[in-house]
């Protein structure tokens, strides 16, 4: 992945270069234009990381699926296993890393006892605990639009940037 990097960073750069304004103008809308200014560099951002995390996953030992949200998992047809429902409750904890395998906190993050459809959590790890059974583990790969966006967590995750969760249930 670190020779994809400089190509994704390039990438990111000239769509980014395109648009400077990350923020809505005074009084908080956008134009039409600048409305879909961010839809085109969303969706070609997505494009480029599923390209780049598609080879990524040729290059593993192990093999990924991709999920309907547009996510991959280790786990074959990890989908097809019952779905918990909004109200169910659930424990859980994860760990998260570049696609270098670099972790980005030393401790995992962990949650117990939270109930569907109240998740604060990226919407990929919600989805996926949806279909996982107690004691589970899987791992997620997970473009940015999924995770942290552009803004990233505020912390050691920068913005537009795909990333990997180990997951378990608890």
């Amino acid at each position: 992945m670190r020779k994809l990097i400089p190509v994704f960073a390039i990438s990111v750069l000239g769509i980014s270069c395109a648009k400077q304004q990350a923020h809505p103008p005074v009084g908080g809308f956008f134009s039409e234009k600048e409305m879909n200014d961010s839809q085109n560099r969303a969706k070609n951002l997505n494009e480029t990381e599923r390209l780049q995390i598609q080879d990524w996953i040729k290059n593993q030992d192990e093999n990924f699926y991709s999920m309907k949200m547009n996510y991959w998992v280790n786990i074959p047809d990890l989908d097809k296993n019952a779905k918990k429902q909004d109200g169910d409750e659930i424990s859980y904890q994860y760990e998260i890393y570049d696609f270098d395998m670099v972790k980005f906190y030393e401790e995992p993050k962990i949650e117990r006892q939270v109930h569907f459809g109240q998740f604060n959590e990226i919407r990929a790890v919600e989805d996926a605990l949806r279909y996982m059974k107690e004691n589970q583990e899987v791992t997620l790969l997970i473009p940015s639009v999924l995770a942290f966006g552009i803004y990233g967590d505020n912390d050691k995750i920068s913005g537009d940037m795909p990333i990997i969760i180990k997951l378990k249930t608890l």
